[in-house]
């Protein structure tokens, strides 16, 4: 199973690449272009923080923090292989967003966004929202499938 999860992060990191390529390629000259009106619309933004651009200029922190992050999960899931099909979906989108938007960094020096929604301002990616989808999930399968999460969930109703 960790191997299926990887293979399926690597795939939406490849995704999330195609999806730039076609965005630097097409939408950087334009800038926006409505796709729903009054909801969707792709406009290109270089972003130099992380999650909606906070703390700018700062790289080649987030490189190594993402790395080590990456790392960090891998070597946990292929140490204690959870059983959980839930644990390696949010891997794999952890991963394939982690690894998309680390490419950006590393390649150009910020993160290329264009989604945007008008009832959520910040433009994101597909990278980003893999990580978004991921780690919620992370978290229900702590708080409700892990025995720590149960545990902590007893000691709060108490």
């Amino acid at each position: 199973m960790p191997y299926i999860a990887v293979a399926i992060g690597v795939a939406l990191a490849a995704i999330d690449q195609v999806i730039k390529f076609f965005v630097n390629t097409n939408l950087k000259e334009v800038g926006s272009v409505s796709v729903i009106d009054n909801l969707l619309s792709f406009t290109y933004v270089e972003n130099n923080g992380v999650a909606f651009g906070s703390f700018a200029g700062n790289r080649w922190i987030f490189v190594v923090l993402t790395t080590a992050l990456i790392a960090a999960i891998l070597i946990y899931m292929f140490k204690k292989k959870p059983k959980s099909k839930l644990f390696y979906a949010s891997v794999a989108l952890g991963i394939g967003g982690g690894i998309g938007n680390l490419r950006d960094r590393i390649f150009y020096g910020y993160g290329i966004d264009y989604i945007s929604l008008s009832f959520f301002p910040p433009v994101c990616n597909f990278a980003d929202y893999c990580i978004t989808v991921g780690t919620v999930l992370l978290m229900i399968y702590v708080l409700f499938f892990t025995s720590t999460g149960k545990k902590d969930l007893k000691n709060d109703k108490a």
